[in-house]
């Protein structure tokens, strides 16, 4: 048993010794003490024992049952996986099969190959070769970034207990007594925070489902339900996410009583919008965590004025490297589900800064912006005083390399005017600076989790939400007169993109490629793409490595963006395996043999100009490659497990693509755009070479499968 496992049900027996009748949990229709804690847990130890359950899906309600079950997995080490209720089909049986699941309490099993739930309520099936976990493993919490299939973060239970400890600390001056879970269970804050944090305290949980706290599906919240339900268990303390703490402040003139800590995380707080609940006597205090983290790394301690995010807790190390990074170490996760494992410190992707010892956090590495005229904008900055206003819901700000901010905007009432959402617009913008303020918008349907464009947490997908609103985000107005001159006017991409639309064409024009897209694909043509595949995907981290290592000094700055490169990109030749294994294929086959002449030449080619030529030229194979995985990838592998009836893990490779390189592309615009002439038309040259050779590979593929010669497409596509 692990040191903080065994002091955390150590700790629980002493409750239950020193005052058996308090209550320990209840959900308005069960109630436990704490003297009746102890054996539930154990009674639900018994029956995954019975039923051999070792990795088990959690997809409850939040409720007695769910806090439970979680605290019967905890106590035997057994790998918990809470299930989002948002998460759709596909999504839950990548879950499934990406962590081995062997068990699933809850609804929904059946349809994802487990057995019909026994009297113990446990629905169980049979796993042979289960994929390995990062040794010490009690937690997979499933997080989505940019693609549509969450990835899996591997936390043992010293780290999750670690933060608990840590925050009991921390909030100690509050005194909580009773706490009300107000975001889903299966969230690793609320999990952490609201359910093992009391517990340790000796508080109460009040645990009530979903739709007594005002949720209305996976996005939608009343905040008059949420206020009877803090009414009916009248408890000290709250976790809230910004969008659930401006609806309760809207609702509420006044702070409900006996509150003493309502911490706040997830997302960026506004300003406004702190300021505005303070006055209003609700006990804010903004945190800051991850769950790469084990959830919370700083807090703004109770009773003390606010100050960014505050002090790290007790357990954390934080550290800022040379370019303002915010990195941490003390409790950090294993790794990611089906990735190397990792250690020490954590680069989060955030920005930040220190006011003494409080970390103040300026905006994600990926999301600051550069306007035409040169000023950083932190977009979370603009888009939380946009959400203080009583008519904007929710809004999205992008001003890359534009002179005005343009917003997205999801109005609170869909019958308000867009003369009311202007003067919205413009009451937000009166306490902003010129370069945040946003000169125009459009109204969106509301960014949720079923869209994929918000996270469990509330925080904003922006690859997504840029994918689907990109034309009108991202292209500037012909007739912006306010616009500075330029002797070009078109940017760094822009001119890749003009130079290379020929060969792009020509690449999208490969039959293969067209008859993907309507599902005419065969499965021993799928497979030999696969093939293909894997024997470039391969050198991918290799080239970006070698590209790394010969840039020179003033193209340094490229350096870190291989880095976030190779991270994203580590691996994901064994995906390519795996699919083929799923589609019935011979991995190990595909592996070991001699890869088509143009698969060989685009990886040599590339090779030999980072080598000797210009090493940036790496950039127009990322072009190639990731421009048309956002074009085809997602539609292609649709298609093709619909036609060819293959199973979700059977086109991981392309439908994770599809959507991970929007994300990629957008991040490789501003890379492009920062680049010298000499340096742009190397990239330029570059990527028309691959594009020629990309789709000489696929020409090679059909060739093979229908009898000819991969070799004959080769020379075709070079003359």
């Amino acid at each position: 048993m692990s040191d903080r496992r065994e002091r955390f049900l150590e700790r629980l027996a002493a409750h239950a010794e020193r005052d058996p009748e308090a209550t320990a949990l209840w959900d308005g229709t069960q109630c436990l003490s704490y003297g009746e804690l102890a054996a539930a847990i154990d009674e639900r130890r018994a029956r995954l024992a019975a039923a051999g359950a070792n990795r088990v899906g959690l997809a409850l309600d939040n409720g007695v049952e769910w806090a439970l079950w979680d605290l019967a997995l905890l106590a035997d080490s057994r790998v918990a996986v809470p299930v989002p209720a948002f998460f759709g089909d596909a999504q839950r049986r990548h879950l499934v099969e990406r962590a081995g699941l062997d068990a699933w309490i809850g609804s929904g099993g059946e349809a994802l190959g487990f057995a019909t739930p026994g009297p113990d309520g446990i629905a169980t099936r049979a796993v042979t070769e289960p994929p390995a976990l990062h040794p010490g493993t009690t937690r997979i919490t499933f997080t989505s970034g940019t693609s549509a299939a969450p990835k899996g973060v591997c936390l043992d239970t010293e780290a999750v207990l670690a933060v608990a400890m840590s925050l009991a600390e921390a909030v100690a001056p509050a005194h909580i007594e009773r706490h009300l879970a107000m975001l889903p269970l299966a969230t690793l804050l609320e999990n952490l925070g609201g359910l093992y944090l009391p517990l340790w305290l000796g508080a109460g949980v009040a645990l009530p489902g979903a739709a007594e706290l005002g949720w209305q599906g996976a996005s939608g919240f009343d905040a008059e339900a949420a206020l009877a339900a803090i009414e009916r268990y009248r408890p000290h303390s709250l976790i809230l996410v910004p969008q659930q703490l401006q609806a309760l402040v809207d609702a509420a003139p006044r702070a409900p009583e006996g509150l003493r800590l309502v911490a706040v995380g997830g997302a960026r707080v506004a300003a406004p919008l702190l300021e505005r609940a303070l006055a209003a006597g609700w006990p804010v205090a903004e945190g800051y965590g991850l769950s790469e983290c084990a959830s919370v790394v700083c807090l703004n301690r109770p009773g003390e004025a606010p100050h960014g995010v505050g002090r790290p807790l007790p357990h954390a190390r934080v550290r800022l490297s040379d370019d303002g990074e915010v990195e941490v170490a003390g409790a950090t996760m294993l790794g990611y589900l089906g990735e190397p494992p990792v250690a020490g410190w954590h680069a989060t992707g955030d920005l930040g800064r220190w006011e003494g010892d409080a970390l103040v956090l300026e905006g994600r590495r990926r999301e600051v912006f550069i306007t035409a005229y040169g000023r950083n904008v932190d977009p979370q900055w603009v888009e939380g005083v946009l959400a203080t206003r009583p008519g904007i819901a929710q809004a999205m700000v992008h001003g890359e390399a534009l002179p005005h901010n343009r917003a997205l905007i999801v109005p609170t009432a869909a019958g308000l005017s867009d003369d009311f959402i202007d003067a919205e617009i413009a009451a937000a913008n009166a306490s902003l600076p010129d370069y945040a303020r946003v000169g125009e918008w459009r109204r969106s349907a509301p960014f949720t989790p079923h869209n994929d464009q918000l996270t469990a947490n509330g925080r904003l997908r922006r690859e997504a939400i840029l994918a689907a609103h990109r034309d009108w985000l991202t292209l500037s107005s012909p007739d912006d007169a306010s616009r500075p001159t330029r002797s070009d006017p078109m940017s760094a991409y822009q001119r890749l993109q003009d130079a290379t639309r020929s060969e792009r064409e020509w690449l999208l024009d490969t039959p293969m490629m067209t008859r993907a897209m309507q599902g005419e694909v065969g499965r021993e043509e799928y497979l030999a793409f696969l093939g293909q595949a894997y024997h470039h995907v391969r050198f991918t981290v290799p080239l970006m490595m070698a590209c790394g290592a010969r840039l020179p000094d003033r193209l340094g700055w490229l350096r870190g963006a291989l880095v976030e490169y190779i991270e994203e990109e580590y691996g994901h030749e064994q995906w390519i395996l795996d699919d083929i294994r799923a589609a019935g294929g011979d991995p190990e086959a595909a592996a070991a043999a001699t890869p088509d002449p143009a698969t060989t030449l685009m990886v040599a080619y590339v090779r030999d100009q980072i080598e000797h030529g210009n090493p940036v030229a790496f950039f127009g194979m990322v072009q190639v490659l990731e421009g048309t995985s956002t074009a085809v990838a997602t539609r292609a592998a649709e298609q093709l497990q619909a036609s060819l009836e293959l199973p979700d893990d059977a086109v991981r490779y392309l439908s994770s693509h599809g959507s991970l390189d929007v994300g990629h592309l957008a991040f490789f615009e501003k890379l492009i755009d920062r680049l010298e002439e000499d340096d742009l038309n190397a990239v330029i040259e570059a990527a028309r070479m691959v594009y020629r050779l990309y789709g000489a590979m696929f020409r090679g593929v059909t060739a093979r499968c229908t009898g000819g010669t991969a070799a004959q497409e080769l020379t075709d596509a070079l003359v």
